[in-house]
């Protein structure tokens, strides 16, 4: 029988049983001959039973004849009735060892011949191209040196189906055939027929008012078939993962304030040849709503709910979602175990106002059940440890029971992304006050290999080969290793990170990096530049972490030719320079926080102090201020970015190249090291026209990104932007010669406008810029066009 992927066909024979006749209709041959009994008349009642002194088995080769007289189940000497003949045949044919089955009274001996099936020489898998040999022998039960079974090889030819339906090849058929050989042996192949993977040719959505079938399309895992059709693997049709889906849709809509949201359904179409699927979600929007009116009660007595209010973090006005009503029962709850308070629990009771689209919410402080955690079970963790899955817990074996920390427990168990699945539950404990918690898990691969290319228009072609591994050891530490290689320069780089230094919320971090380069920006120099940086980060608020780290660099400039600026020569004539720093980064982030889904605020603040040792002595500033939102249906992204950055020399130190700032990429439409102080510049001059870089740097960059009417499975957007800026200001103008002719190190602005075509593609983002400067000077250098590639492969 001929097994299709996604179609059950269990009730049916396997057709390589009828055509080889392995499976003959098992016959009881009951021979009830007069001159064999010892009575002449017998009763019809008595014609029914007959007793064996004496069980023979005939035709069995491999299988013990006690074996089958076990299957039997007939005693020597015991009465049996016909039916008990017939019971005793069909417990032997159920063993599932015989190709056939006789039993045949002769007096008062019984005969059972059998017919054993073959032994297996070997199991072959012939037309699978998609699936190897390997993988299809761990789903078949069939082995080689075991008895063939029909029944078995149906088995294993329907989950072979199966397994190439979960891979999107529901037109696939599975054969199952024998080939006979000497000494009862046979060959098992089975004959696959991969077919063309079943691809969602159309994702439709039915009822959606506030996003388009586009936005809705960027929730899901599930995509349509594009450009790169034989690359993606998101848009071949998997059943399960429209639950997945579906489930997304509902989560998309709730932070957005639809309440009421539903997910009807999912529907599928399979097209007439079977390599092709429409797929149609229908939902029920409802409206959104917003918080009204918040207010907090105690009732526990003795119990001040002014304390509580002061804590929270919503307001009238603001989008109802559940992520915001959690974080503020958070507060609470976490004021409540400051202050000593066990068994507090906070509701949020919701009042609807349908016609204004307000929901008032009321934070209830109640006396929660008295109710324990009695143990924490971890099954499934083969590699990871189990003290890294525990300190995701903030609730300990023997605290109170906190279901709400339970659930986000298991959030954060899930956002390691160690494992495939995850699945934390509560169940009953010994006693009556006490609970379980089980944590069951499924391991997944945690590291990696990878090999890429980038190209640009400034730095040419690269490559790039990395190792990492986000589990080490099952600790939870993350390791890579990378090098990368391109036109002018080559990099190596090595880091460690443990994210619970001593038992904490303290991630311990540790990086080592050399970096070579040759001619690197259109300069005359090599440069050569080794860095050691161990560093400790840990959360100091809710949306904030601060970095504390020592950096320790070597750096020297060389190969410096006669024709090179002056600033150049002396710098490269003082060799090695060593530079030993203590700095900090703090970072502030509300789009971790998922309470604003629309976008969010990144600020980042960082010193540098170098002068702990070493050569070098200054201090090195940079800010980031970052805010971006979605508008239009959530289609478009606007966005706007200030950053910048300053080192003010100490002692007298004059900053180098390696250490000042230039502008790359900071503001489109110019070359690497395109801006900022130059020095020796005269109009057609080749020589002795080196980019200086500059100790401050500011630039605002305005950005828009959108759909532009391609189908969004292309992954083809737009964008607009507009960047303003500038890079100045050296502690050496001159090279120190007397009369020479100043470097221009004033603050020249710059800008440029332009549009880019960003192509999200499987193996990696590709962005093409086209820039225009708007205002620049006359030594800048120019780049109107800039192709970026990182690819992974």
């Amino acid at each position: 029988m001929r097994y299709t992927a996604g179609v059950s066909n269990a009730s049916m024979k396997s057709e390589a049983q009828s055509k080889t006749g392995l499976v003959r209709p098992a016959l009881i041959a009951v021979f009830l001959s007069t001159s064999m009994l010892s009575a002449p008349m017998l009763t019809p009642a008595a014609a029914q039973s007959y007793s064996f002194s004496s069980v023979v088995v005939e035709g069995n080769q491999a299988i013990e004849p006690a074996t089958i007289i076990a299957y039997a189940g007939i005693g020597r000497g015991e009465t049996v009735s016909a039916a008990r003949l017939n019971d005793a045949y069909q417990s032997i044919v159920n063993s599932g060892l015989f190709e056939s089955v006789e039993l045949i009274p002769e007096g008062n001996r019984l005969v059972i011949r059998v017919v054993e099936y073959p032994m297996i020489n070997i199991v072959n898998f012939e037309g699978n191209a998609r699936l190897k040999d390997e993988e299809l022998a761990e789903i078949a039960k069939s082995k080689g040196r075991r008895v063939y079974s029909p029944s078995q090889a149906e088995e294993d030819a329907a989950a072979i189906a199966e397994a190439y339906r979960v891979r999107g090849r529901i037109a696939a058929t599975v054969e199952p055939r024998i080939i006979r050989r000497d000494g009862n042996r046979v060959d098992l192949a089975f004959e696959i027929t991969e077919g063309r993977v079943a691809e969602i040719e159309r994702l439709a959505f039915v009822g959606n008012r506030a996003f388009s079938d586009r936005r809705l399309r960027q929730v899901l895992e599930t995509k349509q078939a594009g450009l790169l059709r034989q690359i993606i693997q998101r848009d071949t049709f998997v059943a399960e993962r429209l639950e997945l889906d579906k489930q997304l849709l509902r989560d998309f809509y709730l932070a957005r304030g639809y309440a009421d949201v539903q997910v009807l359904g999912a529907t599928s179409d399979v097209a007439r040849e079977r390599d092709a699927f429409f797929v149609t979600i229908t939902i029920r929007e409802g409206q959104q709503f917003r918080i009204g009116d918040v207010s907090t009660v105690s009732e526990i007595e003795g119990l001040d709910a002014a304390e509580f209010e002061a804590v929270q973090r919503i307001r009238p006005g603001e989008v109802w979602s559940p992520a915001l009503i959690d974080n503020n029962i958070a507060r609470m709850e976490n004021l409540a175990l400051r202050k000593g308070l066990t068994f507090v629990r906070v509701d949020p009771r919701i009042t609807r106002d349908e016609r204004g689209g307000l929901l008032d919410v009321e934070f209830a402080i109640v006396r929660g059940e008295r109710i324990f955690v009695e143990r924490i079970d971890i099954e499934g963790n083969t590699t990871t440890l189990d003290q890294v899955i525990r300190r995701q817990f903030r609730t300990a074996e023997g605290d109170p029971l906190n279901a709400r920390e339970i659930r986000q427990s298991a959030e954060r168990i899930r956002a390691l992304g160690f494992f495939a699945d995850a699945s934390v539950e509560a169940e009953p404990g010994s006693n009556p006050d006490q609970v379980v918690v089980n944590v069951d898990v499924e391991e997944q691969p945690t590291g990696s290999l990878s090999f890429g290319a980038s190209y640009s228009v400034g730095s040419g072609v690269g490559f790039n080969v990395g190792l990492s591994e986000r589990n080490f050891l099952g600790r939870g530490q993350a390791v890579g290793v990378s090098l990368t290689t391109g036109t002018d320069a080559t990099e190596g780089s090595f880091s460690f990170a443990e994210p619970a230094f001593l038992g904490r919320d303290v991630t311990l971090k540790f990086g080592v990096s050399y970096r070579e380069s040759d001619n690197e920006n259109s300069s005359t120099y090599d440069t050569r530049v080794g860095r050691l940086q161990p560093a400790l980060e840990f959360p100091v608020g809710e949306l904030s972490r601060l970095e504390v780290r020592y950096t320790f660099t070597d750096s020297k400039l060389s190969n410096a030719p006669a024709t090179a600026s002056q600033i150049i020569q002396n710098e490269a004539a003082l060799g090695a320079v060593t530079t030993s720093a203590l700095g900090y980064t703090y970072s502030y982030d509300t789009r971790i926080s998922g309470l604003n889904p629309k976008g969010g605020v990144l600020l980042r603040f960082s010193q540098d102090f170098a002068g702990f040792g070493g050569d070098a002595k200054y201090i090195q500033t940079t800010a980031l201020a970052l805010a971006e939102t979605k508008i239009r249906q959530e289609e478009v992204t606007v966005r706007a970015i200030f950053e910048g950055g300053m080192i003010n020399s100490l002692g007298g130190y004059d900053t180098r190249v390696t250490e000042r700032f230039f502008g790359n990429g900071k503001i489109r439409g110019f070359e690497p090291g395109g801006i900022g102080p130059r020095d020796g510049y005269l109009p057609g001059a080749t020589a002795a026209n080196e980019a200086l870089g500059g100790n401050i740097f500011a630039v605002a960059r305005f950005e828009a990104d959108f759909p532009v009417g391609l189908p969004e499975e292309y992954g083809i957007t737009g964008g607009l932007f507009f960047d303003v800026g500038s890079v100045w200001s050296l502690d050496n103008v001159n090279g120190g010669v007397a009369g020479a002719e100043p470097v221009d190190d004033s603050m020249n602005l710059r800008s440029s406008v332009g549009f880019s075509i960003f192509w999200d593609t499987p193996i990696g983002p590709l962005r093409l810029n086209f820039a225009k400067p708007l205002v620049k000077e006359t030594y800048d250098l120019e780049q109107t066009f800039d192709l970026t590639v990182s690819t992974r492969f």
